[in-house]
């Protein structure tokens, strides 16, 4: 069930844990899903001895995806209609990474309530890997 308008405050926030102890399978099925192949990704001897990398790290779009996960799970399936991040450090096999919302406005336009939202997602150390904002559909 998605969130009316009638729920919603400037400030209140929603997280989930979306993913704990990334594995290299999981990176590596996203290169398969998604086609990104980029041995950076992938290819442990490329990583370390070529790109100078101390390992593989998780594709950005896979951390941009499990993070567009929360934000469905939170306003509702087929609500967003924006959706935009910036990925601020990389993701590393092993990392435990949580992601959270807060509504930073609730309003009307076009004679639709939408709801906008800060996003940040953080790794373990509660470093940031990912920020970016969003805006929803709501109900009345």
């Amino acid at each position: 069930m998605a969130l009316s308008a009638s729920q919603l405050n400037v400030g209140d926030s929603y997280s989930e844990l979306i993913v704990d102890d990334l594995t290299r399978t999981q990176i590596v099925q996203y290169a398969g899903a998604s086609g990104d192949y980029n041995p950076v990704h992938t290819d442990e001897k490329f990583v370390t001895e070529v790109a100078g990398y101390p390992t593989v790290f998780a594709h950005g779009m896979l951390t941009m995806g499990m993070t567009g996960r929360m934000v469905t799970n939170y306003v509702g399936d087929g609500r967003l209609t924006y959706y935009g991040v910036r990925f601020t450090s990389q993701v590393w096999p092993g990392d435990t990474l949580t992601a959270a919302a807060e509504v930073t406005a609730v309003r009307d336009e076009d004679g639709r309530k939408l709801v906008d939202l800060d996003i940040v997602t953080t790794n373990q150390d509660d470093r940031p890997v990912l920020t970016g904002k969003a805006t929803a559909r709501l109900d009345e």
